[in-house]
């Protein structure tokens, strides 16, 4: 997580094939916990870089709203898995 939150790591995740495994990985892992973190890994590698200003997402200012829908979200997500 920490790797793919900078333009270098997530270049760096791509070059060496991550997304493959990754996907492999997705394939046949039961775990539910670690399969909602391949789609999150995934989408961020598979996704379309931030502008300018923003590349390191460790220091991307979000919201307080925006932040609670998201807390909200992982919690159903977590609730769902159970």
């Amino acid at each position: 997580e920490q790797l793919a939150a900078t333009k270098p790591g997530r270049r760096h995740l791509r070059s060496c094939g991550s997304y493959l495994v990754l996907r492999q990985l997705h394939t046949w892992e039961k775990d539910p916990e670690v399969l909602g973190a391949c789609e999150k890994l995934i989408q961020v590698l598979i996704g379309d870089e931030p502008e300018e200003g923003m590349e390191n997402l460790l220091e991307v200012t979000i919201p307080q709203d925006v932040e609670k829908r998201l807390r909200d979200l992982d919690r159903e997500e977590e609730e769902e898995q159970r």
